[in-house]
């Protein structure tokens, strides 16, 4: 049976694989970015818990990551599309069908990057902020 974190981030996924770009998870880059985008969902880092007695739960703030990336001719347009679709599916069930308390997402730090011989990369990581609570830090 998986654990509560492995549940969230499989919903997380489930919830970005909806969208039209291809999402992954915890894959590297491919050598081609498929024309509607990428997105890579990376597990990120639970943090330490808030612990609260009777009955004993431990509330995390995990963090993961969305690498989000285009390429092509109108790159600002089409990170912009993507990014939005990002915000819109999350918008929709902030606790991705009751698994969490809440998920938000921060702003995106897009940087370009130049690849020889193609056309140049617009990409940024995405922190997303899952609040959920487990009754134990490794179930």
């Amino acid at each position: 049976m998986p654990t509560p974190r492995e549940t969230i981030l499989a919903a997380l996924h489930a919830r970005l694989s909806a969208l039209p770009s291809t999402v992954l998870r915890g894959d590297v880059l491919p050598e081609r970015v498929p024309a509607g985008g990428l997105l890579i969902l990376r597990d990120g880092e639970p943090g330490e818990p808030e612990v609260t007695l009777s009955p004993l739960a431990y509330h995390y703030q995990h963090r993961a990551e969305i690498e989000a990336v285009v390429q092509g001719g109108d790159r600002d347009v089409a990170f912009d599309t993507l990014c939005a679709s990002i915000g819109a599916a999350l918008a929709a069930d902030r606790t991705l069908g009751g698994l969490c308390d809440w998920v938000e997402a921060e702003a995106p730090r897009p940087v370009d990057l130049a690849v020889e011989g193609a056309a140049s990369l617009k990409a940024a990581v995405i922190p997303v902020i899952l609040h959920y609570a487990t009754a134990d830090p490794l179930a």
